[in-house]
């Protein structure tokens, strides 16, 4: 009877232990935790249960998919110049030259996707659907509007992570980017064109593809004639920013149009394994090819947004060449795979570990690389501190090196954004950045601040001034900095503050009045 009466014991204990449990990986997984453990808890209660694998009928994927694919709605100040309109000099022509009446102007609309990652209301999306918008509005499978506040913006792959303010939402199930084959079914699902709900079919057509969209502003685009004519005089290389973007696309013929940015790629069995971000087109429209972000890449991001609030990215220090059947005359060697170290940062994580120019990486934790994108996504899917295996080949052997990976400072990558910070200037209306070098040559100038953002109903959005925009002179002052265009502001003439600058349409002047 004892026995029994133990054995009665130990199995009540064991059952309060385990509901106990369950209890606190439930609370924790809705209070925190990463997109990881929300997911395991939401799928293991929810199983997805779809049985299209293999089979030409994706009705059951789409099915499970579609009520977890969000259309989200941006709308941004008639002055963001970013999403196009008219000029803002047909502004001035009318507010100045047209009997005082001020054109009445409405705000600009865009459209893109989203996929639920968690039911508390996670949004994964591309950055470009929500950069410099000043509203995002996500339109749920239910029709509901709700207004979505921004986690975090990440343009070196082109992801964010928004938040809607509700509960019980369909989630899309992540699966394993690094599982995906080429030649396997996928569909691509989101809100092209501005149509409801749409779903396509093709085939995986390629991995790790880099179609070099991504980075190019922090590149400053090519190198200027004043910049060759000082590489030819003196032999040194122009100094640019290091690029820290990471492209590694999935490719697919399944059809992605404008507005599917942001909506999810999925497999046959209805799993996340990529986000649709870019087609390749000469029309804009879809032609042939779309890229998505592999989703192992994106948790990863999601993951640093929730927990720091910002991308935590680690780097190995090195600039490289990938190789290939035509390598260029300098780098002496027979290999046509594998990447081409040309030069190692003093400091980063690789010169510490022994890499050294002329060594060429093959293999990193075990798996063969071949490209440049091979690399980008598995480095950029780990954090500052994290170790890696470099098999490298030296001197015709292999040797494997431990690499620790450093933060963006190691590189050369400025993380005290104070000094090139806008500022904002309350009086127009307006944040002011000083115009880089790049940008002076460029429009051949010699002085200028570039208008960063515009305040609705401020001084410059009252007279159509746009971001982007190019001011070198205030009041016949020259400007360079926000200090600049403050000291010069009070030096009016009859009441009235003078501006000049540039734009892509040219130079142009303008007045209004003192406030």
């Amino acid at each position: 009877m004892k026995k029994i009466l133990g054995i009665t014991v130990l199995a009540a204990f064991i059952g309060g232990a385990a509901a106990i449990g369950g209890y606190k990986l439930f609370e924790r997984s809705q209070n925190g935790g990463t997109i990881s453990e929300k997911q395991n808890l939401y799928f293991a209660n929810n199983p997805l249960k779809v049985s299209s694998a293999g089979a030409a009928d994706f009705t059951e994927a789409a099915a499970a998919v579609a009520p977890g694919v969000v259309h989200i709605k941006t709308t941004y100040s008639a002055s963001n110049k970013s999403q196009g309109g008219s000029s803002p000099f047909d502004m001035f022509e009318d507010f100045f030259g047209g009997g005082g009446r001020q054109m009445q102007r409405q705000p600009k609309a865009a459209s893109g996707s989203g996929v639920i990652i968690s039911q508390d209301g996670y949004i994964i999306t591309n950055n470009h659907v929500v950069d410099n918008a000043d509203k995002v509005e996500v339109v749920l499978t239910d029709r509901r509007k709700v207004e979505a506040k921004v986690i975090g913006r990440d343009p070196n792959t082109d992801l964010a992570l928004i938040k809607v303010n509700a509960t019980g939402l369909p989630v899309v199930k992540m699966g394993n980017s690094d599982n995906v084959q080429v030649g396997e079914w996928v569909l691509a699902v989101g809100f092209p064109l501005d149509l409801q709900t749409t779903v396509t079919a093709g085939i995986v057509s390629a991995k790790n593809r880099s179609i070099g969209i991504i980075g190019r502003e922090q590149q400053g685009g090519g190198i200027t004639e004043e910049e060759y004519r000082e590489y030819q005089r003196t032999g040194k290389r122009p100094e640019r920013p290091a690029n820290t973007s990471i492209e590694s696309f999935i490719q697919t013929d399944a059809a992605i149009n404008p507005g599917n940015s942001g909506g999810a790629l999925v497999n046959a069995n209805g799993e996340l394994v990529g986000i649709n971000s870019a087609i390749a087109s000469q029309s804009g429209y879809n032609q042939g090819y779309g890229f998505a972000i592999p989703v192992n890449l994106a948790r990863k991001i999601v993951d640093d947004f929730m927990k720091y609030g910002s991308v935590k990215r680690g780097y190995i220090g090195v600039n490289f060449v990938p190789l290939s059947a035509e390598n260029p005359s300098d780098i002496k060697t027979n290999e046509i795979s594998g990447l081409y170290v040309n030069d190692v940062v003093a400091g980063g994580g690789a010169a510490a570990a022994g890499i050294k120019s002329g060594d060429i990486i093959k293999k990193v934790d075990g798996l063969v690389i071949n490209d440049s994108p091979d690399l980008q996504e598995r480095i950029g899917r780990l954090n500052p501190g994290d170790k890696v295996k470099l098999s490298v080949l030296r001197d015709g052997s292999l040797k494997d090196f431990s690499v620790t990976l450093k933060g963006e400072s190691s590189v050369g990558v400025n993380t005290n954004t104070a000094a090139t910070k806008s500022v904002e200037v309350s009086k127009l209306g307006a944040t002011f950045a000083p115009a880089t070098q790049a940008q002076k040559s460029e429009l051949k100038i010699n002085s200028g601040v570039v208008v960063t953002s515009v305040t609705a109903g401020k001084a410059f959005d009252n007279i159509g001034v746009e971001k982007g925009l190019i001011i070198t002179k205030v009041n016949g002052q020259a400007v360079n900095n926000v200090t600049d265009v403050q000291k010069a502001l009070p030096q009016t003439r009859n009441g009235m503050i003078y501006m000049s600058g540039v734009s892509e349409q040219g130079t142009f002047n303008f007045s209004f009045p003192a406030q």
